[in-house]
């Protein structure tokens, strides 16, 4: 067996059964600022021209407190080649076996002071999907601890058979949070995941995470986000597409977007 069929094998096992796989870190230095000057041009150039229902802000009116991006590979060749030909789509298929589509490439960031927690959820209830296999992917940008909100996975909770209970966080590019989260369960099997620029995490779309606000004063969270499913899954479109009207719905009265 080759070394890569070796590492396929390890990263398959480890994902059925921890519901993740980290890379710490997954592209060198040099890679790493290639992405963040790209990611700079992006925003710069690109953003002014996307609907308004792709970029939220926690404040909109301060541009300066950009907060997310979605679908950046629709807009740009050099985000379309990182999901859909580099690295990370070749990990996905590797855990979940199959070939995958590429969904979704999104940009979080958490504003120094101000950026806001993540809910814990789960994102497959978000996705309308049958049966829910999915993965997503996170890569860290810049440094990422405790202060400014690393993620946190329940190890093993992607193995329970439904989803639990979401209901409307307030949470912006969250809209929905686990409302019977912090079981003697939920803590125990808590493990979080500081690292620097490069650091990668890829979950199953089952599995329950979240993040912690940025109460740093100085650093931002910068990361993208990579959204794949599984060939063999299909999309609710109905209930899909009630969810999204209703989602922008919220989010124009509560002027965040």
């Amino acid at each position: 067996m080759t070394a890569l069929a070796q590492q396929n094998d390890t990263d398959k096992a480890d994902f059925d059964r921890d519901g993740y796989i980290t890379r710490q870190p997954l592209f060198d230095a040099t890679k790493m600022t290639e992405i963040s000057s790209e990611l700079d041009r992006y925003i710069a150039q690109c953003v002014p021209k996307m609907p308004d229902t792709e970029v939220y802000f926690e404040d909109r009116s301060d541009r300066s407190s950009l907060k997310q991006l979605q679908n950046m590979f629709k807009y740009d060749d050099y985000f379309r080649d990182l999901i859909e030909t580099d690295t990370i789509r070749a990990l996905a298929e590797t855990v979940l076996g199959e070939e995958v589509n590429p969904v979704n490439l999104q940009y979080f960031n958490k504003p120094a002071g101000i950026g806001q927690g993540t809910p814990p959820h789960q994102d497959g209830y978000y996705f309308h999907l049958t049966p829910p296999k999915a993965v997503t992917g996170w890569l860290a940008l810049e440094p990422v601890d405790e202060e400014n909100g690393c993620i946190h996975y329940v190890r093993g909770s992607h193995k329970a058979d439904a989803f639990r209970p979401h209901g409307r966080s307030g949470v912006l590019g969250f809209s929905q949070g686990i409302t019977d989260f912090g079981t003697d369960d939920d803590k125990a099997n808590t493990v979080k995941f500081p690292g620097g620029a490069g650091t990668f995490l890829l979950h199953d779309s089952k599995i329950i995470h979240w993040a912690g606000a940025n109460r740093s004063k100085t650093r931002s969270r910068r990361a993208l986000g990579f959204i794949y499913f599984a060939k063999s899954t299909r999309v609710d479109e109905v209930a899909k597409a009630a969810y999204k009207a209703k989602l922008e719905s919220d989010l124009r009265q509560s002027q965040k977007i």
